[in-house]
């Protein structure tokens, strides 16, 4: 990893949660040890209509869409530490809105897991699982054309072979890390979570593998059960 590079490894992640992770949660996460935030899930289309404006009474850098709302709020303060999580299903808008936050963020993620309508109905989030050749397009052109890292998240596919090969894949195009929320697409929380396949994937790749759905458990002080957790899946 280059220097100055965020690591990804043996790291506590704010999951991004739509509605929820904006810079006010983000900043409390940090402060209560998190290592990395993401931002909730912003759709490309929208993204790419913003303009990037200094606001030097926040002392924050706004991204304002040409209705004049704020999509997307950062400051200094995190900047080396929140990952910018994009609803994308074309890998050149999805590389107009890299470049437009890569310089205010320390990586680049895109949603493939999401399996809410507003975002597979433009064939994003979980909808993206089903064309890897998709999943590929995109990714390559993030690898190639950011400064910064770029990571994606999935869902679990029918079967474990399936969500291996996936991974495998999506590990070529150069990514730095990949999360795996364990459930699969018509899952929802009151499912448990499938470990199983987040351990295969775990070792079925070099890359790190971010275990969605144990980082809630920092906001309740119970980091050494989440450190247990990461033993029983990554050992």
């Amino acid at each position: 990893m280059e220097a100055g590079r965020l690591s990804f490894r043996n790291m506590t992640a704010l999951a991004p949660m739509v509605r929820v992770g904006t810079l006010p949660m983000r900043l409390l996460a940090l402060d209560y040890g998190a290592d990395v935030v993401y931002c909730e899930e912003l759709i490309d289309i929208k993204m790419a209509q913003c303009q990037r404006i200094v606001n030097d009474v926040l002392e924050t850098v706004d991204f304002v869409a040409p209705d004049e709302r704020v999509m997307f709020r950062t400051c200094e303060r995190e900047k080396d530490r929140v990952i910018f999580q994009m609803g994308t299903a074309d890998p050149e808008r999805a590389l107009k809105v890299a470049r437009l936050v890569e310089k205010d963020v320390a990586a680049i993620d895109v949603n493939m897991g999401c399996p809410k309508e507003y975002s597979t109905k433009g064939g994003m989030g979980a909808a993206l699982l089903s064309d890897p050749d998709k999943i590929e397009a995109i990714l390559k052109k993030l690898v190639k054309g950011v400064s910064v890292p770029v990571t994606c998240k999935i869902r679990i596919l029918p079967s474990l072979e399936e969500t291996v090969n996936l991974v495998q894949r999506i590990e070529k195009t150069g990514v730095t890390a990949v999360a795996v929320h364990g459930r699969f697409k018509d899952e929802r929380p009151r499912h448990p979570v499938h470990c199983d396949y987040i351990q295969a994937v775990a070792q079925a790749v070099s890359i790190p593998v971010i275990a969605k759905n144990l980082s809630y458990e920092l906001f309740v002080g119970q980091r050494e059960r989440i450190n247990e957790l990461r033993k029983e899946l990554f050992s």
